[in-house]
């Protein structure tokens, strides 16, 4: 089976599922969806035509180079399989397109390390989103 990642400037109801499904459904996050979903280009990556991960990507305000990486999520019965790894690569691509020369993202401390192995350092300190160890991470492209 073939992968495809798709992207939009508008988040879809494909995106919305899987992102309830792991952050809020599994993960118990409660400020999943937010006022920068409206201005990030959406990405999701299907097997065929299946949904089975996401992510979100915007620029910074301050700095048309500067990119954020976020809400990447992959469903369940497809980790582990290089899906996550795929979807970043190819978010990156993209948004060096679009003139991104850094990105940084917010990374759950227990999976630092997935991050790590696509080039990503680790900057400040380890800090809190709701209940769960977060650390800021960053990647020049």
């Amino acid at each position: 089976m073939s992968f495809e990642l798709r992207e939009s400037i508008k988040i879809s109801e494909d995106e919305k599922r899987i992102r309830q499904s792991v952050f809020i459904d599994e993960q118990k996050f409660t400020a999943e969806f937010d006022e920068t979903d409206d201005r990030a280009r959406h990405y999701v990556m299907y097997e065929g035509e299946k949904a089975i991960g996401c992510c979100r990507a915007y620029c910074d305000e301050d700095d048309p180079k500067h990119w954020h990486i976020g809400r990447i999520a992959v469903i369940p019965e497809m980790r582990g399989r290089g899906i996550g790894f795929m979807i970043v690569s190819e978010t990156e691509e993209y948004i060096k397109k679009c003139g991104a020369e850094k990105v940084s993202l917010s990374a759950q401390l227990r999976v630092k390390g997935f991050y790590e192995t696509l080039g990503y350092k680790t900057e400040g300190d380890v800090y809190y989103d709701e209940y769960c160890e977060h650390i800021r991470m960053v990647k020049i492209l």
